[in-house]
């Protein structure tokens, strides 16, 4: 089940048209209120919200649902036509775990919610067997996803971390953004997306925060993509 709440009416209908001939189960709201009052009832598998709402806004819910233990880790993907790079890194830093923006094909839509809803599902038990990563100053636990950076901790979102988790284990390697969006986000969806490159600025942003100078672990290979360098921010 999806639950979207987007005050736009045709958006909405035809949003909500593309996923169920596709298959997928899903509910509209117009308001946060509606939305609550059925969350209340039963919890969907994916959220996905307009940022301008009447009321509520969109971040506003975002951030309820990721304040409460029981929708904390209810995958969220901001559908909104505010596409600046300050938007989106506002909706990432406040635990979406995508992005699209207005005008977006329907096809794309369709993708993105499989591959949310498909990495929500997956079972957990392979990432409990695995060791801790370690690469210059950053160790990782895929166990207890938890990260430090020297003596500090990483307070990450689910996609940060499963990106970081990427980088490191690949660490050396230049990956490009198609790879990282089938890698992390599970998305073979070939089009003009910039999510990889918001969650590595916000990702950058917190390795300094937490140890100056870490940010430069995450090495921008221009024109091909990232890699994890062990060796930087020493």
């Amino acid at each position: 089940m999806i639950y979207y709440v987007e005050d736009d009416t045709n958006i909405r209908e035809l949003a909500l048209y593309a996923l169920r001939q596709a298959g997928l189960e899903v509910r509209g709201f117009s308001e946060a209120d509606a939305f609550w009052e059925a969350l209340g009832r039963a919890k969907p598998e994916l959220v996905m919200l307009d940022i301008m709402l009447p009321g509520e806004s969109g971040l506003d819910i975002l951030r309820r649902l990721r304040s409460h233990e029981g929708t904390a880790y209810i995958p969220v993907m901001m559908l909104t036509a505010k596409g600046t790079e300050y938007d989106k890194v506002i909706g990432l830093d406040a635990g979406a775990d995508d992005y699209l923006v207005k005008p977006f094909g329907m096809m794309e839509l369709v993708s993105r919610c499989k591959a949310l809803i498909r990495r929500a599902a997956a079972p957990t038990v392979a990432s409990s067997g695995e060791p801790e990563v370690k690469c210059g100053p950053v160790a990782l636990s895929p166990q207890a996803r938890k990260v430090s950076v020297g003596d500090a901790h990483l307070d990450l979102t689910v996609k940060e971390f499963d990106l970081l988790k990427t980088l490191m284990e690949h660490a050396g390697t230049v990956l490009t953004r198609e790879v990282l969006l089938e890698l992390v986000w599970d998305i073979t969806f070939v089009g003009e997306t910039r999510t990889v490159d918001v969650h590595v600025q916000t990702l950058r942003r917190k390795l300094s925060e937490a140890h100056p100078g870490a940010e430069s672990l995450i090495r921008t290979v221009r024109g091909v993509g990232y890699s994890f360098d062990s060796e930087a921010g020493r």
